[in-house]
């Protein structure tokens, strides 16, 4: 009877210390706590870590007490002993991981603030999973009896075991570690792997995988030691740079490449951002074929001996200049407009350039009225865009010939 109202009376001073101790820890640290700079101090004063500290008092009275329980036999004071320094070990372990869930929170709320920040979650959910780990050993050797250190021992003789088991987990730490040491993957970061069908923003870098918002909203979820196994594209240097490539080409039809003529060169003069090249270039071409005149007169007639401008030439020179004037673009990086192989499909005039924004929806607008502009004045210098013929071009060809027929 009398350890009977030992045991009680031992649990509620164990409540009452318990209730006592949070009430302390919960009212008054936070307090505290708030007149300090934020920093790592108020992270591991969270809430939870706080209550979960209190939770210690309660087993730990019962270590200390239960010897001062009269009448009660030495077995059942050794079960009741283990069983509060297990209950220990659980309440500590709890601590250990409210504290890492305290810097995993402030770690993504600085994702959200700072776009440089690195994820943490796959530490912290390594840390939790190794302080489970070793929080189940010792209160199983507490509860037994035993020193954690015999169990230790049998988990060394089953390592292969364990190495099959956590293969994916020790390979995706390994993997993570790789990625945020060597600045790799950020949470944010826009990543392209084709192998796996990922194009999207990374929204979260656990321990063994890693999620991707894909650009229609689906979610892609990739192991993470995949990103070292196989390759993929990070356009956060893009996002950096604070310019997006145009790399698209305007295919001309060859058909139409020639020489300009004189009324046609006096016409494209009216073009203001053409004058400065046609008149250096008319200098030069002038300057040279008189020379060749002067050297061989008899042979100044043939047009194939003179240096003449053609309208595609002068037509590339009007892109340049036209995209050097262009006040969305960058001045500062790449920037022009070049001739590709010819090919069956004509003559590729490629643009190449970076917009003053990485905004996809303002790069594509920038995109899009430059080729409009561009393949709008191709009649201007005589040039057409080269497309396969459609039906309705056969139907239009076959009603001209019928109509030529006819009208013979």
């Amino acid at each position: 009877m009398q350890s009977a109202i030992g045991i009680v009376a031992l649990a509620m001073l164990a409540y009452v210390l318990r209730f006592i101790a949070r009430a302390i820890l919960l009212s008054l640290i936070p307090r505290v706590a708030a007149k300090m700079p934020a920093g790592w101090l108020q992270t591991l004063l969270d809430r939870r870590v706080l209550t979960r500290l209190s939770q210690i008092i309660p087993s730990m009275v019962f270590q200390v007490g239960i010897y001062t329980v009269p009448h009660l036999s030495p077995v059942l004071t050794n079960i009741i002993h283990n069983v509060a320094v297990a209950c220990t070990v659980l309440a500590i372990g709890r601590v250990i991981i409210a504290i890492l869930q305290a810097v995993q929170d402030r770690n993504a709320t600085a994702l959200v603030e700072e776009r440089n920040t690195r994820s943490v979650k796959s530490y912290v959910q390594l840390g939790q999973l190794l302080t489970t780990l070793f929080t189940g050993i010792i209160m199983v050797g507490a509860l037994i009896d035993r020193s954690p250190l015999i169990l230790l021992s049998g988990l060394g003789a089953m390592s292969a075991v364990l190495m099959l088991v956590f293969k994916d987990t020790i390979l995706s730490f390994t993997a993570g570690v790789q990625l945020s040491g060597n600045d790799m993957l950020r949470v944010g970061d826009w990543l392209q792997m084709d192998q796996v069908g990922a194009d999207g923003a990374v929204v979260d870098m656990a321990l063994n995988t890693v999620k991707i918002r894909n650009w229609d909203n689906t979610i892609t979820t990739i192991p993470t030691w995949r990103l070292m196994s196989d390759s993929f594209k990070n356009w956060r240097g893009m996002s950096e740079s604070g310019g997006r490539r145009i790399k698209r080409s305007i295919m001309l039809d060859n058909s139409t490449v020639r020489f300009l003529k004189d009324e046609e060169i006096r016409e494209l003069y009216e073009i203001a951002l053409l004058r400065p090249y046609l008149s250096q270039k008319m200098e030069d071409i002038t300057a040279y074929n008189r020379d060749f005149a002067e050297k061989a007169p008899d042979m100044a007639h043939e047009i194939v001996n003179l240096r003449k401008l053609t309208n595609i030439g002068t037509y590339r020179a009007y892109v340049n200049a036209y995209l050097q004037a262009h006040p969305r673009l960058r001045k500062d990086m790449t920037l022009m407009a070049r001739m590709l192989d010819p090919g069956v499909n004509g003559t590729p005039l490629e643009i190449y350039a970076f917009t003053a924004t990485t905004a996809w929806t303002e790069y594509e607008g920038i995109q899009g009225d430059i080729f409009d502009h561009l393949i709008a004045i191709l009649p201007e210098f005589g040039l057409r865009a080269f497309q396969n013929p459609s039906g309705n071009d056969v139907t239009l060809g076959i009603a001209g010939s019928l109509t030529a027929t006819g009208t013979k």
